[in-house]
């Protein structure tokens, strides 16, 4: 079992959202301000609901399962509040229930964020969805069953697939 490296980890910069840290021969980034991600698995009668939007990091459009950052506004939000609002905000469905299923790592070995998985059940569509003004979030309501050829054909098409999709086609994966 490995050692945490001694010391305290460097700043070497920091942003509004992120923070670059230097702890010996490690560079890594992480959120500022004690910020953290929210990701919400929302089904709907058998149908997933993910959101696809363009990603600056990427250059291009990526297709994820809806999320967002947890007190970025109000420091002290709650993950089960934050995910309610980012639900919303971004498919127009309404959670009657938030449960945190588990806290998990972006990209451990470059990135310091962590991100907790939500489920929200009680769905009910009460608007368009899309996101905040300059967001152009493009929302997808899918048949779990069709899920894997439908990332299928976004993949053709050249969107990138988030990392956090495998909670959904990580069995599939293994045939």
């Amino acid at each position: 079992m490995s050692k945490p490296l001694p010391g305290t980890p460097d700043i070497v910069w920091q942003g509004k959202f992120i923070t670059v840290r230097k702890w010996d021969t490690w560079e890594y980034v992480g959120r500022a301000r004690g910020i953290n991600a929210a990701v919400i698995l929302a089904i709907v009668d058998g149908d997933v609901l993910l959101v696809e939007q363009y990603r600056v990091p990427l250059g291009g459009r990526c297709l994820e399962l809806p999320a967002g950052l947890v007190g970025d506004t109000d420091e002290g939000e709650g993950i089960e509040l934050a995910a309610s609002r980012e639900l919303e905000e971004e498919t127009g469905y309404r959670a009657d229930k938030v449960d945190v299923i588990g806290r998990f790592a972006s990209s451990p070995g470059m990135v310091s964020e962590t991100f907790c998985l939500v489920r929200a059940t009680g769905l009910t569509k009460v608007g368009e969805g899309g996101g905040v003004p300059g967001e152009n979030i493009t929302v997808h309501r899918v048949p779990l069953p069709q899920l894997p050829s439908f990332v299928a054909a976004k993949r053709a098409e050249g969107l990138f697939i988030d990392v956090k999709m495998l909670t959904l086609l990580g069995a599939g994966l293994l045939d």
